[in-house]
């Protein structure tokens, strides 16, 4: 009972109820709902929740319980690949907010301008989500302006985190003139001030936008006619290995109409080739070997059609005793077949494994917590599916075909959910000279993960709008278009200035992008090459990491005043 009574009507009105509205807010301003205006005040109730007369652990307490809430239930696409994992990782997002909430209300203790304070703490937390699975660049406030062409446009400098940092700062203002108002201080040269330099930073991101866009046209030309094919098929029958020829036929048929259509670079989704495609791998096989007959018949569709690129699995090849051929290293890969029907020396291993679904972190040396998480089902599978990580950012080329003298174009390839971090289309952009070496960037992907069925239709979840709207932020931050080719879907052409191309020179699938889910088809369309290197492919994520180094220092400083308080009552005892 004393717990219950420990919670006042007024602490319930006063920071529950405010979290609770931010959390819808924060709901409903991502893909698919996409009510991103309200993304401009969706902090404000949090925000001004946080008063220094707050108890801090109702805040600590209130403040978990509503962020894993909001967690909980805006990643349930999560639950059915793995429902441990699932829970792991909300639990552990979960207590960002009550470590926003601390912090904001030491900084308003302080004095410190909301306007700042929200934008660096709010852009802090966001980079420290999933901290321990190597980041987890999902659902920031940036994402929800993904359809905001001309605002994204300041992300080839500061990042994702400069569109978040900017609408914080517009939460952090209004929430400040909300409690000045409650003071009737609101007509205050501070608070002049403090909205003048919020205007002018929302009017210059505009500003720089128009001027960004404006360079379009001697910036960016036409590159190649290429073609995306997009498979429907659910994880839970691609991961049985009983349907590799089904797949393997739907997609050849769409990959040759595609080809009659005129395409000259034709991309597979992720892992759709259910057959590792390594020479030395194929090399050691009878030519009647499921494997075999896939590459050939990749030779044979490629040669004089198209350049071909497909997802596939990857490895070394390992004599057992009994002179079968097992895999020792295993890779998740991307090939290229080309015009004259041989296969590119060339091969890109993905380099960032998610853990959990591709790989296991410790695997080798706790092979019993390996056991024990299949058990539990923190993992997707029963058996040892971990995966090594590739280690080479891989440049593919292919030539033109408008005349005689055929241009040369180079391409990387990201795979799944390499193209929601930053750090990996950075890479790829530039040489060791800084100098821009790419003409476009390739994404496949296998959302399959995230669509259930039912009545025998396959049924997608948010995720898929949501996978291609963060997508969209690495074609600005490198002035890369991005071709994406993704089973279930959303597959589509984003161009360098992060805009999801409707319609198309020829294809299957609808032509409004965001309905290209849980379906099969295709599409072709040119490419568009941006020679403009940006300040963030130079640089990276300064923005991030700036504000990141700020609120570990602030949760420092908290930690540190506690811990000297209670030795200070110690003493006194």
């Amino acid at each position: 009972m004393k717990i219950y009574k420990s919670f006042s009507p007024k602490e319930l009105s006063y920071v529950a109820l405010p979290f609770v509205c931010t959390a819808l807010l924060l709901t409903v301003i991502q893909a698919p709902i996409g009510l991103a205006p309200l993304a401009w005040l969706a902090w404000v109730p949090f925000i001004v929740a946080c008063s220094p007369e707050a108890r801090p652990r109702r805040l600590f307490l209130f403040g978990y319980i509503i962020s894993l809430c909001y967690w909980l239930g805006n990643l349930y696409w999560v639950a059915p690949v793995t429902i441990a994992g699932w829970l792991v990782f909300c639990l552990y997002t979960a207590l960002l907010w009550p470590v926003l909430a601390l912090c904001l209300r030491w900084c308003r203790k302080k004095k410190v301008p909301l306007f700042l304070a929200a934008a660096v703490l709010i852009v802090g937390i966001e980079r420290l989500q999933g901290f321990f699975l190597g980041g987890f660049f999902w659902r920031f406030l940036a994402h929800s302006q993904y359809r905001n062409t001309t605002l994204i446009q300041i992300v080839d400098i500061f990042g994702a985190g400069g569109v978040s940092f900017l609408i914080a700062m517009v939460n952090g203002l209004l929430a400040g003139l909300i409690l000045a108002a409650r003071q009737k201080k609101i007509l205050t040269s501070v608070q002049f001030a403090n909205t003048a330099i919020v205007c002018a930073a929302v009017v210059g991101a505009f500003v720089y936008g128009r001027w960004r866009i404006s360079q379009e046209a001697e910036c960016v030309t036409a590159g190649p006619l290429a073609a995306s094919l997009q498979s429907n098929v659910p994880q839970s029958v691609k991961r049985t290995f009983e349907s590799g020829d089904d797949l393997f036929t739907g997609l050849m048929e769409h990959s040759k109409v595609a080809a009659q259509a005129g395409a000259e670079l034709i991309v597979w989704p992720e892992t759709m080739v259910q057959a590792a495609l390594n020479p030395e791998v194929l090399g050691l096989l009878e030519s009647s070997h499921q494997w075999r007959v896939y590459d050939d018949a990749l030779r044979q569709h490629a040669k004089d059609t198209a350049f071909l690129l497909v997802g596939a699995y990857g490895g070394t090849p390992v004599i057992q005793d009994d002179m079968s051929i097992q895999l020792g290293k295993k890779y998740n890969s991307a090939f290229m077949y080309k015009k004259n029907g041989d296969k590119a020396r060339e091969v890109y291993n993905k380099i960032h494994l998610v853990p959990f679904g591709e790989v296991l972190p410790l695997r080798r040396s706790l092979s019993w917590f390996y056991e024990l998480l299949m058990k539990i089902k923190f993992i997707p599978y029963n058996f040892d599916y971990s995966l090594d990580y590739g280690s080479e950012y891989t440049i593919f080329e292919m030539t033109g075909s408008e005349n005689e003298q055929a241009q040369v174009y180079k391409f990387g390839v990201i795979i799944c959910y390499e193209d929601t971090v930053p750090e990996i289309g950075r890479k790829f952009a530039l040489d060791e000279h800084g100098e821009k070496r790419l003409d476009w960037l390739v994404n496949i992907s296998n959302d399959g993960w995230f669509v259930r069925f039912k009545d025998e239709q396959v049924r997608p979840s948010a995720e898929l709008t949501q996978h291609a709207a963060v997508c969209a932020f690495r074609a600005v931050e490198n002035r890369l278009a991005v071709l994406r080719s993704v089973n279930t879907g959303i597959s589509c052409l984003i161009d360098s200035a992060g805009r999801i191309k409707n319609g198309f020179t020829a294809g299957s699938l609808p032509r409004k992008a965001r309905a290209r889910t849980g379906m099969p088809g295709w599409f072709i369309d040119k490419i568009p090459i941006d020679d403009r290197v940006t300040f963030f492919s130079k640089y990276g994520e300064w923005l991030d990491f700036c504000c990141e180094l700020c609120v570990i220092v602030l949760i420092i400083v908290l930690l540190s005043g506690k811990f000297f308080r209670v030795k200070k009552l110690v003493y006194q005892g």
